[in-house]
């Protein structure tokens, strides 16, 4: 009995972890044929990709990693640090988040928070549609920040977040004002006197 192919997003959730051995292994070993069907440009990226992760020793993968996503906020794969910074806003929507995992019993990482993108893409790829393509909408202007910045900086990272979008709908015109905006001006500052960002329900343990 054939394999079940591997979901697409599946995929970007492990290789938008920091890497391991594991996953290091598990690249190394892919057979393109396991991947769920893509389209075209998606299939190219992944290869591409793939072909840059699994031809660097885990060493260089870890360090390259650190460099773009750990020593830059506007590279975060936090999403809503991106739209609401560290204010109460954030706090509602990292909730919001954790319930539509609930709701759909899903059982993430509870060492992360919710809106850390390759959980979101975990999940993306076991939920029934349109609910991870929705949930990834609603997060669009993050994703193209970070996009953004790894395409500026000829990240091999960027395939990962062309794929991503690729599966997703055109940008409306509220959301590319919304990406220019925050670009701009950055995500809202520190609001003064109000509970730590996240309520204790969604902290990671």
């Amino acid at each position: 009995m054939p394999a079940e192919p591997i979901h697409p997003l599946k995929l970007a959730s492990v290789l938008l972890q920091y890497p391991t051995p594991e996953a290091h292994d598990s690249v190394s070993d892919l057979d393109p044929a396991e991947l769920a069907p893509l389209r075209g440009r998606q299939a190219r990226r992944f290869v591409a990709f793939v072909a840059w992760y699994r031809g660097r020793p885990l060493g260089e993968l870890r360090a390259a990693y650190v460099e773009t996503f750990d020593f830059a906020r506007q590279r975060s794969l936090h999403l809503t640090y991106h739209l609401h910074g560290d204010s109460r806003q954030r706090g509602l929507a990292l909730l919001k988040l954790k319930q539509a995992y609930a709701a759909a019993g899903f059982e993430g990482e509870e060492t992360e928070l919710p809106d850390f993108l390759p959980l979101m893409l975990e999940f993306c790829a076991l939920a029934p549609e349109p609910v991870g393509r929705d949930l990834l909408d609603r997060h669009r202007p993050a994703i193209e920040l970070v996009r953004d910045s790894l395409h500026r900086d000829e990240s091999p990272f960027a395939e990962l977040l062309d794929v991503v979008v690729d599966g997703l709908p055109g940008l409306t015109e509220r959301q590319v004002a919304r990406i220019k905006r925050l670009a701009a001006e950055g995500p809202p500052s520190e609001e003064v006197g109000l509970e730590p960002f996240a309520p204790p329900e969604v902290m990671p343990i």
